[in-house]
């Protein structure tokens, strides 16, 4: 099993310590300098994000594929919005003309309020999971099918679909800890998507996703979203976690944003607050931006040198992860600090394991 490190282009060089949320605006000149840094560092893709006020991740991912010759993209994409027959055909051509280089993440979407906002009112949780089901059915048909195909269901009624582009090879990732998300990652995914719990909870997933891949026999990967906090010594390590706690505090008292007694939409940030019930979990699981954000997102880290950092990314590993889905506070300085710092030695971590499994094992 090899791993495979994701990165992030999340439109501009902030986060949570500045404003409190995340800034959507895009910087063009961040960009750039967020695609090279993590092609020379070393990432095989990076993340383009999506969200109801957001750039568009297709287009930011072509304008990134256009800039780089290595780097591939992870393009969030949420069902409902596009005919699936179309957003197949957007997809395999940005496959196309990036040789390869795509993948897509299906975000459902969990949040009411989010999804009004793009003309979704009224659906049910369930209904959209249903909805999402249905649409990879459509696109993975319009991907593969040779000869034009009917298709009729609850959501989509197509006749004589066929597309004339086809994508060479494009995972699917695919996340939600819901027992409607399990289901149809169980169907779909190429790659399950969960964020960073302790190894116990990931340990559970992983059994979770297993079980509902195989009744379709399929085999999933497995992807683990880390905000890794690392410097030269463990203590200064947890002094830099420390301070980037209180400057989130701060930046979300300063926006009047709440910082406790949250309350989220959906069933995985629901996880992972419970996860941040104790600031510090394992042996150097970090959750003190998730307690004040209420987990919204990726938010949970691993704290302590590259050395210890990529020790526990390896843990992850030994259950099953072969995909680190890993950005920062400081966007492009950690980006840069990761590809130097880190990723050769979990690379390296990595192998040694590998290898002494295939020793043990012939």
């Amino acid at each position: 099993m090899s791993v495979k490190f994701i990165g992030y282009i999340g439109f501009n060089n902030s986060s949570e310590v500045d404003q409190g949320t995340r800034n959507r605006a895009l910087d063009l000149d961040y960009v750039r300098s967020a695609l090279r840094v993590q092609e020379e560092g070393g990432f095989d893709r990076v993340l383009i994000p999506f969200g109801s006020n957001t750039p568009e991740s297709q287009i930011v991912a072509a304008y990134g594929a256009a800039l780089t010759t290595r780097l591939g993209f992870l393009v969030a994409h949420r069902p409902g919005f596009t005919q699936p027959t179309l957003a197949a055909r957007q997809l395999a051509t940005l496959d196309q003309l990036s040789n390869g280089r795509v993948a897509v993440h299906i975000i459902t979407g969990g949040a009411d309020e989010e999804m009004a906002r793009d003309g979704d009112v009224g659906t049910t949780k369930a209904e959209r999971y249903a909805r999402s089901d249905e649409y990879l059915d459509v696109l993975r048909q319009e991907w593969q099918a040779d000869a034009p195909f009917n298709h009729d269901g609850r959501f989509y009624r197509i006749r004589k679909a066929q597309s004339a582009i086809k994508p060479e090879h494009l995972p699917v990732f695919f996340g939600g800890t819901s027992p409607e998300a399990i289901e149809v990652a169980g169907r779909h995914a190429d790659v399950y998507a969960t964020w960073g719990e302790t190894l116990s909870a990931t340990r559970e997933t992983i059994t979770r996703v297993r079980a509902s891949a195989a009744r379709y026999g399929r085999s999933p990967g497995f992807s683990l979203s880390l905000r890794p906090v690392i410097a030269a010594t463990e203590e200064e390590a947890w002094r830099k976690a420390a301070s980037i706690v209180e400057r989130v505090r701060e930046a979300r008292i300063r926006q009047g944003l709440p910082i406790r007694d949250h309350a989220p939409p959906n069933d995985g940030s629901r996880r992972l607050l419970e996860t941040a019930s104790a600031l510090r979990q394992d042996e150097r699981l970090w959750t003190g931006v998730a307690q004040l954000t209420g987990a919204a997102g990726n938010s949970t880290g691993l704290v302590g040198t590259p050395e210890q950092v990529a020790e526990s990314m390896l843990e992850y590993y030994r259950l099953g992860v072969d995909h680190f889905l890993i950005r920062g506070f400081d966007p492009l300085g950690d980006a840069e600090l990761y590809g130097r710092e880190l990723l050769p030695i979990v690379r390296e971590k990595i192998a040694a394991y590998d290898a002494l499994q295939s020793v043990q094992a012939s």
